[in-house]
């Protein structure tokens, strides 16, 4: 599918991920809708931060994906939709996972409601490696087990299955896109990446963590981005559940100590309980297959982990963008 001429929502384009998406797109010169979480600060989130120029060209829509009205009068006209509004924080799922339902997946089946109704041409859900849970086989590819190991992780694999019933009973033309770990400017300090960097760059030499073993496998933003624009633009994708990964795994415990290593090598890693998770609720190890985008897609990841971990810290560096980051307080 060709995007040029198309108009483009995208959904959660105030978050992280969303946001270098929906930058990437206005870049490529594409027609963007941006739908934002509706607050009465009048604030687009990450959107906030793009120059001038670039936010001039995107539309922008508030409003909550758990109001189908909402999410109906913002499809209407679209030809592509990018669905990537949600509650991600695992922590927070754990004491509050109503919010989850109705937001992950409730507001999915806003979309796919919306979406069949409207005629949209092809819809991008948004999944999670975390609906894997710990690893039962390496590397992971689609056919891997479901586990829902958090509220969180439940609430996604909800949506999945969910979008994957609208594809089967009613033939909507969707792909269930599942991004690994992806780290990178703009990401909250609920991810372990920023943990880090916000308390390092803060002068703390005593770096508060969970547990150290788990492996993750992490993805620069900037190809997770690139992985769902390649992912719409197949013809193959339809129907398909498709991981966007790097094929490789590091501990939290080795990524804490390169990152201690390149700001200031004299700190300290230190675990604190209340960021373990719940035992049996813990993933250990996440390395995801990327065998199956490679096949069907154009993408190919362009940031080796180093590229994007130094492109990462820089921004960090940015007195500006550190500014809103609480390093003393644990953020869920």
């Amino acid at each position: 599918m060709k995007l040029e001429g198309k108009k483009i929502l995208v959904t959660g384009a105030d978050g992280f991920i969303g946001s270098h998406l929906t930058e990437m797109l206005v870049d490529k010169g594409y027609d963007i809708k941006a739908f934002c979480y509706y607050n009465s600060f009048n604030s687009w989130g990450w959107l906030d931060t793009l120059p001038k120029e670039k936010l001039d060209k995107i539309e922008i829509f508030t409003g909550d994906v758990r109001d189908p009205n909402g999410v109906r009068t913002a499809i209407k006209g679209c030809d592509v939709v990018f669905h990537l509004a949600a509650l991600i924080a695992i922590p927070y799922s754990y004491h509050s996972p109503d919010s989850y339902v109705d937001t992950n997946v409730k507001g999915t089946l806003n979309v796919l409601q919306a979406c069949r109704d409207l005629n949209v041409e092809k819809l991008m859900v948004t999944s999670t490696s975390e609906v894997y849970g710990t690893a039962q086989y390496i590397p992971i590819d689609e056919k891997h087990p479901k586990q829902g190991q958090s509220p969180y992780s439940a609430s996604k694999i909800g949506a999945d299955f969910m979008a994957e019933s609208f594809y089967r009973s009613f033939d909507l033309p969707l792909t269930i896109v599942r991004p690994f770990n992806t780290f990178g400017p703009r990401q909250s300090a609920r991810a372990v990446i920023p943990t880090i960097i916000t308390q390092l760059l803060a002068g703390k030499t005593e770096i508060k963590l969970g547990a150290l073993h788990p492996t993750r496998d992490l993805l620069y933003v900037k190809d997770t981005a690139a992985g769902f624009i390649a992912i719409a633009e197949s013809e193959k994708t339809i129907g398909e559940e498709i991981n966007i990964a790097t094929n490789s795994e590091v501990s939290i415990g080795d990524l804490a100590q390169t990152i201690i290593d390149i700001i200031n090598p004299s700190a300290k890693i230190v675990s604190e309980s209340e960021r373990m998770r719940p035992d049996k609720s813990e993933v250990f190890r996440l390395y995801g297959s990327n065998e199956k985008i490679l096949n069907l897609t154009s993408w190919e990841p362009q940031y080796e982990f180093s590229q994007g971990l130094e492109e990462t810290i820089d921004w960090f560096k940015v007195k500006e963008n550190i500014a809103g980051y609480k390093t003393d307080i644990y953020n869920v």
